[in-house]
């Protein structure tokens, strides 16, 4: 009998991985007429000695993804939600220890905040969706090296002054006249790399580096006097490199949220900056990352992809 375990053509099998994405999981704390909640958004991914379900079907090798899903929920229970990061890491341990033909785990969060309703009427139980931004978390670990990628998207500030943008190239296809007075607006999506990969190391207190990590970003973006978005993505990385020692590499992407000036002249008004008009699209899309010097870039460049 023919053996059709292996293509009889020059065909090989890449990187591959499995798992079960975008596990909605809300996790109430109960400390007796105060509750605090958690809520994540958690997607995992499997990779490891997978040859064979996708050669032959069989899938001795396979844990379901049914079962990494009850996993996410009974780990809720059992070990709580410290934060995003600890609770990926308790995740990708357990997945990469338990079952040998897995070899890598990579645990991708992204964390829903909720503040309380603070109100005469409302106990200790109410919450108002936050809604500044998305916490992200992502956890790869192979049994011998640990990568913790944390972030944040949706993250939209503005400054209404204090941002010019002139001096560039101009073509005959060039109409945008030069800006000395402008609004600069942006909706932050940034990663943030920890130098963390081993559990010999001093594992960082993860919550607070983030709210930290978020503040330099703020107070940077606030205090820069910007001439262009690309200075001010590197003023806000660079504050966080300079900062925050347990972080090696940033990496944002900042879609201008370009506000142009209303003509009001037509109804015989004068518009001193007051009036404008908010385009969202098409827009400028500034990306880059900036890295802790002697450091070797790490994240995508296309954040999507991480």
């Amino acid at each position: 009998m023919a053996d059709h375990s292996r293509p009889a053509r020059p065909v090989i099998l890449g990187q591959n991985q499995y798992g079960k994405a975008e596990n909605r999981v809300v996790k109430i704390t109960r400390e007796g007429a105060t509750h605090h909640i958690k809520d994540l958004n958690v997607s995992v991914s499997l990779s490891g000695d997978m040859d064979e379900v996708h050669y032959s079907g069989s899938n001795a090798n396979v844990l379901p993804t049914d079962t990494t899903k009850n996993t996410v929920y009974a780990f809720a229970k059992e070990h709580g939600i410290e934060s995003a990061e600890q609770f990926g890491i308790h995740l990708a341990r357990h997945f990469v220890t338990s079952q040998e033909p897995i070899r890598q785990a990579r645990i991708r969060i992204e964390e829903y905040a909720w503040e309380r309703i603070e109100t005469p009427g409302a106990g200790a139980h109410s919450f108002v969706r936050k809604g500044q931004e998305t916490r992200l978390a992502q956890i790869t670990y192979d049994s011998d090296a640990w990568e913790v990628v944390s972030g944040l998207t949706d993250l939209t500030v503005l400054n209404s002054t204090d941002s010019e943008f002139w001096g560039y190239v101009k073509d005959k296809y060039t109409t945008l006249p030069e800006a000395y007075d402008r609004i600069l607006a942006t909706s932050v999506t940034g990663r943030w790399r920890f130098n963390w990969s081993a559990d010999e190391q001093q594992m960082p207190d993860w919550d607070a580096s983030y709210e930290q990590t978020k503040q330099h970003l703020l107070q940077a973006f606030a205090e820069t006097y910007s001439l262009s978005l690309q200075q001010t993505l590197y003023q806000m990385g660079a504050r966080i490199i300079d900062n925050r020692s347990e972080i090696d590499e940033v990496r944002f992407s900042l879609p201008n949220k370009h506000h142009f000036l209303v003509d009001l002249e037509p109804f015989g008004l004068k518009n001193d900056h007051e009036v404008y008009f908010a385009a969202d699209r098409p827009y400028g899309l500034i990306e880059a990352t900036v890295l802790r010097d002697g450091c070797e870039a790490k994240i995508p460049v296309d954040l999507t992809n991480l």
